[in-house]
């Protein structure tokens, strides 16, 4: 896809969102049954049923999916993507692209071996490998747009609130 035909793709959209503010307002959702006695939860998607796991340091099966995984597989698909569409609008040609992200869990925490330990990532990389003919002040531009309107990166960076119900 070229710059120009994703600006057609869309221009009709930024239009209707200038136009109508609350069209643009999506509620995404995901939902997961638990495998009870199994430790694990069915997730659907849209291209198969993922069954999330306990990562194995935790004590969990390497064959399962972990939800600390799928995180960071999440900010590398959003990012992905975000790249694409973001140099494709800037008319820059990538030949190749690699992201990788690291996130730093010290499993003491989930564990409940130390309350002083937190819970969760501390801390998570992005590293971009990019095959371009684009200078490097392109690139810079390229990478700071992406993260900018990266949705999962912006999420993690300036989290949401979080609520928690029970029916």
């Amino acid at each position: 896809m070229t710059g120009d035909e994703l600006k057609a793709l869309q221009k009709p959209i930024k239009e209707r969102y200038q136009a109508e503010p609350a069209a643009a307002l999506v509620t995404m959702r995901a939902t997961g049954e638990v495998s009870v006695g199994n430790l694990t939860c069915l997730i659907p998607t849209t291209t198969g049923t993922i069954a999330a796991g306990l990562h194995p340091a935790a004590g969990g099966n390497p064959d399962w999916a972990c939800s600390g995984d799928m995180l960071l597989q999440s900010l590398i698909g959003c990012a992905g993507v975000t790249l694409s569409a973001v140099s494709t609008a800037m008319g820059i040609t990538i030949r190749k692209a690699m992201i990788t992200a690291e996130g730093d869990v010290d499993f003491r925490g989930t564990l409940g071996v130390s309350r002083e330990v937190p819970i969760g990532m501390t801390a998570i990389r992005v590293h971009f490998e990019i095959d371009s003919d684009a200078t490097p002040e392109q690139l810079a531009k390229l990478i700071q747009l992406t993260e900018r309107y990266c949705v999962v990166f912006q999420s993690l960076k300036n989290p949401p609130s979080l609520s928690v119900t029970l029916n």
